[in-house]
């Protein structure tokens, strides 16, 4: 996955967090490509965070409700920095001909 390029995903965290009082369950999160979320009757719950792209915000740019929240985009940034991501996510892109 060219997003982190051998790094665990595990060990990013990264995915989101519902506030269920401030969820309409208007279900916009179950469009979900990577099926982060299951729907209860109480409304969403995140089922398979590692699932979540990194970086990905869509949920809670459409959350009606603003109930959808991620961790700190500095904190990933930071990390990509530590571990020298960036350099290795552009040599895959690179020896894949995406660059």
């Amino acid at each position: 996955m060219a997003w982190l390029t051998g790094y665990p995903r595990e060990k990013v965290k990264w995915h989101p967090t519902v506030d269920m009082e401030k969820c309409v369950m208007c279900g916009i999160c179950m469009n979900c490509g990577k099926q982060v979320y299951t729907w209860t009757r109480k409304g969403p719950i995140v089922t398979n965070p590692n699932s979540c792209v990194i970086g990905c915000t869509s949920c809670a740019t459409l959350c009606k409700g603003n109930a959808i929240t991620f961790p700190d985009i500095n904190e990933l940034r930071a990390l990509y920095k530590r571990e020298n991501i960036w350099a290795k996510v552009k040599e895959q892109l690179k020896n894949e001909g995406k660059l």
